[in-house]
């Protein structure tokens, strides 16, 4: 089996939407496992309640910074310095870099020059030197999602009945958009492909449903 490749996802909350998080997890998750998840802002600042109520359910990791100095962009700064450490600490094949701001070009073209790829995500405002310093880039809009209250499998071993299953929208969502996103030129999806699709982006188990094995489940459906 082929190796995961391993990302590192970077968010700058001061200068890119929440709205987008989910799809631009999803669009990584074709690509490999996002093993570090981090968001950076102040906080205390409430333009980022929208953010703070992204970061459990998606396992991002807040990383606090103070506004030291009226209108200096700490955020930054402290990004930059950790994504610097982290490309140093750890053995990762991709950065995403998620921001609309062009002060993050020298850090992308510093990452690439390490032979290492860099996606980058942000909104249409984003200045071009950015967007073409990036291996790859997409604008957020396009991956903004409808909000949806997430549901959360029963804790119980019971197998879940096939209306059981197909009545629950998010479990649905979820394999369809993985069959999609791994089809072959041929419009097949490998079911091996699916699964490793689905562990990149989620925390997803059959067992929650009652059943041993992922293909057990699609059956079943």
């Amino acid at each position: 089996m082929q190796e995961e490749n391993k990302i590192a996802l970077l968010i700058d909350c001061d200068n890119v939407s929440h709205k987008s998080i989910e799809g631009v997890i999803e669009e990584l998750s074709k690509y490999g496992k996002v093993n570090i998840r981090h968001a950076y802002g102040n906080w205390k600042n409430e333009s980022l309640k929208g953010w703070e109520e992204k970061l459990h359910p998606h396992a991002i990791k807040p990383i606090q910074q103070f506004a030291y100095t009226q209108g200096k962009n700490a955020t930054d700064a402290a990004m930059i310095i950790d994504a610097m450490d982290i490309l140093y600490s750890q053995n990762l094949d991709a950065f995403a870099l998620m921001t609309s701001d062009s002060d993050f070009t020298p850090l992308a073209m510093r990452i690439l020059s390490n032979g290492i790829t860099v996606y980058g995500f942000g909104e249409k405002k984003t200045p071009m030197p950015f967007v073409k310093a990036c291996s790859q880039f997409i604008y957020t809009e396009n991956l903004e999602f409808e909000e949806e209250e997430e549901q959360i499998p029963n804790q119980d071993n019971s197998k879940k009945s096939r209306n059981e299953l197909r009545q629950d929208t998010g479990l649905v969502k979820l394999l369809r958009t993985a069959v999609e996103q791994v089809a072959g030129e041929d419009g097949w999806s490998h079911l091996g492909r699916v699964g490793q699709y689905i562990s990149n982006k989620t925390s997803f188990s059959p067992v929650n449903y009652g059943y041993k094995k992922l293909g057990d489940l699609v059956i079943s459906m």
